[in-house]
């Protein structure tokens, strides 16, 4: 290819959100049309707009558009493409999908068929890699292994022991057991969600490995034979086996054994005649960290790529666009160099507070951070609706450093300064796992994150953030009032001012009251019953306001949309819903009415998602604790719990549509025996 020769003429990419938006990024600088697909959930989405034209390929559900094999290609035959990107996720590594690209004369831009059906299959991966002489953890990987076979198989493979779905990937389906009791259920449950994730609930089983480190290898491989790694990842802070933040390089290994591990991940590379950018994950034991053992292979361009790119200086994407253009590597491994160090933070649509229940919103107010060492992998932007329809990943902060300790300053503060306001994220509890002292020192294993996050204490909203939301809700209702004094917010009458009160929500039923009286240059403010005293809120560039009040000046985000205030504050956000006369009341008649009593009889869904099961019928009994319900959002599932000892009644089906707060199950609680005696009876 020359110069002013685009490798392809035109490019579809068959992904949504970040991913699709970086792919679109490096096809946008390599002079390449681009052409994107969309449901109707993502309509308005940031990679619609950011390509070159776009083309609608079904409705919500992954199932009936981004998994659609015969649309996709529909859609890139109809745009005039030559090659079709699957980003990762969806049909990334699916091979019926690559065999579907190369009927309808389409590059698929990834590994050959053969080495997808190979690596795709967790089972016969590992069983083709130990033969190839890489080390692979013990377990039993025997194909169409029944749940009795499992279970007879975990008494040779011991406890604890991790089972495992033999399709997909990301952790989906993984279930960590310690006790044989738990076993069955377990099994259960990894076959529901591998059969939901990946259409395909064979199952096998690995022995735990002790204080495990995830260490991944990046290759790439041409189709002239070359093969080339470009160095590791560790990808140990982890949350039920979900990344969460990764790094480049691995704080662990030495320069031999990182050696060794990225000339194994070439070896199995080979093995398969891989072909483009793929990734090999070891396991590595913390107490021995000379020794590696193989979990799996994922054939596309993994989620943490731009650690990786920001150390090498390489463009992943633009590399596997060229293999698959049939160039050759213009580097060999000698000429791969790893300078300084980037960390990577995930940021979810999640509550962490909540159990990290996926959430929903409209990002009313968006600051992305910018700076020396930053990058923003993001498919954010104001006005986008965040729904549960897919993953909860809306964006990647990636800080590079000279070393290790400045790039987590770097993200720490750039964690710092994104604002997202309108949809609930994890920006805080990134922070928090930041400040560890064993990640800041490195010693780091796959349960760190469990271990700590009970001891994780998340902030709540503070005086200084509803005095803020007072007194932003106060400068509106002042813009918007007439000439009239008596229509006046500032409670102007003859004689004294009244002051305007403002009551928020702020979870259960807690509230807080913030007064607030005008008054030039500053507002007398009180919190409750306290000592008022004078505040100031000035607007400052964009999304900031700066608020003076009680010890000094501190710069806050805020907005309001609807009935909320939005605040941010370096990295913290919560939502301060605003309660009117009319609901101050009847939360107070409901306080009345619950005082001494049981909790609520009803179940009712903590998010929007889909019913994938019913655990109990209509007139059972149940228990405090059990399950009545399961219901999926954003790829996870969420059990919902009988809250009351009694008689249940399901009001939803498998298949189901829940939205937030939808009633699901309503129990009748079981008939308490009475006292022996009536107060006040005097026999």
């Amino acid at each position: 290819m020359t110069d002013t020769q685009p490798l392809f003429g035109t490019v579809l990419v068959a992904n949504r959100g970040e991913i699709a938006c970086r792919v679109l990024r490096t096809l946008r600088a390599l002079g390449i049309r681009s052409v994107a697909v969309y449901s109707d959930a993502d309509r308005d989405a940031k990679h619609v707009t950011d390509a070159d034209t776009a083309v609608r390929i079904g409705p919500a559900p992954a199932a009936q558009s981004y998994l659609d094999i015969a649309a996709v290609i529909g859609a890139a035959v109809a745009s005039g493409a030559d090659a079709v990107h699957p980003g990762y996720g969806f049909l990334s590594e699916n091979a019926a999908f690559a065999r579907a690209c190369a009927d309808a004369g389409i590059v698929f831009i990834g590994p050959g068929i053969d080495a997808l059906e190979v690596m795709g299959d967790k089972i016969r991966s590992k069983n083709h890699v130990a033969a190839s002489g890489v080390p692979v953890i013990p377990g039993d990987s025997r194909p169409g292994l029944s749940n009795a076979d499992l279970a007879e198989a975990a008494t040779q493979v011991g406890y604890p022991l991790l089972i495992k779905p033999s399709a997909g990937g990301g952790g989906k389906g993984m279930h960590a057991v310690t006790d044989p009791s738990d076993l069955e259920a377990a099994l259960v449950t990894a076959r529901r969600v591998a059969a939901a994730a990946f259409g395909d609930d064979t199952l096998f089983l690995e022995r735990l490995v002790p204080s495990p480190r995830h260490i991944e290898v990046q290759l790439l491989a041409d189709t002239h034979g070359n093969v080339i790694h470009l160095g590791e990842r560790e990808c140990s802070l982890q949350r039920r086996h979900q990344k969460v933040i990764e790094e480049a390089p691995s704080a662990l290994l030495d320069a031999d054994t990182r050696a060794r591990i990225g000339a194994a991940a070439c070896r199995v590379a080979d093995s398969v005649g891989y072909v483009g950018a793929g990734t090999v994950e070891f396991l590595v034991s913390a107490e021995r960290p000379d020794e590696f053992f193989f979990m799996e292979m994922n054939t596309r361009l993994q989620v943490e790529h731009p650690v990786t790119e920001e150390v090498t200086g390489f463009d992943l994407v633009a590399e596997q666009i060229r293999i698959a253009a049939g160039e050759p590597l213009r580097v060999r491994q000698a000429d791969v160099v790893l300078t300084g160090h980037a960390i990577e933070a995930r940021v979810y649509a999640e509550d962490p507070e909540r159990g990290f229940l996926p959430a929903a919103g409209t990002v009313l107010e968006l600051e992305e951070p910018s700076g020396d060492g930053i990058r923003v992998d993001s498919s954010l932007r104001r006005g986008l609706v965040v729904g549960s329809d897919y993953d909860p990943l809306l964006a990647k902060v990636i800080a590079h450093g000279s070393d290790r300790a400045e790039a987590l300053s770097r993200l720490d503060r750039a964690l710092a300064d994104t604002t997202i306001l309108g949809v609930r994220t994890n920006l805080e509890y990134l922070r928090l796992l930041l400040a560890d002292a064993d990640v800041r020192a490195g010693n780091l294993d796959t349960a760190l994150i469990d271990r700590r996050l009970p001891e994780l204490e998340f902030r709540h909203p503070a005086d200084e953030h509803l005095v803020a939301a007072a007194l932003l809700l106060h400068a509106e209702r002042e813009q918007v009032s007439t000439g009239s004094p008596w229509s006046h917010p500032s409670g102007w009458r003859l004689g004294d001012p009244r002051p305007t009160a403002y009551v928020f929500a702020l979870g259960g039923a807690d509230t807080a009251t913030v007064t607030v009286l005008s008054g030039e240059p500053t507002a007398s403010v009180r919190i409750g019953d306290g000592a008022a005293a004078p505040a100031s809120l000035r607007p400052v560039d964009g999304l900031g306001f700066a608020l003076s009040w009680r010890d000094g000046t501190r710069m806050l985000r805020l907005s309001h949309a609807g009935t909320s205030v939005w605040v941010a504050d370096a990295g913290f956000s919560a939502e301060l819903p605003v309660l009117t006369r009319e609901q101050r009341l009847a939360a107070r008649l409901a306080l009345i009415s619950r005082k001494d009593k049981p909790s609520s009889p009803e179940v009712r869904s903590p998010m929007p998602g889909t019913v994938i099961s019913v655990e109990v019928p209509t007139g059972s009994t149940v228990d405090v604790g059990d399950t009545l319900v399961v219901v999926e959002a954003m790829k996870m599932e969420h059990k919902l719990a009988a809250t009351v000892a009694g008689v249940a009644a399901v009001h939803v089906a498998a298949g189901d549509l829940v939205k937030l707060d939808q009633l699901v199950a309503t129990l009748t609680p079981s008939a308490q025996p009475g006292p022996s005696t009536v107060e006040g009876d005097t026999e």
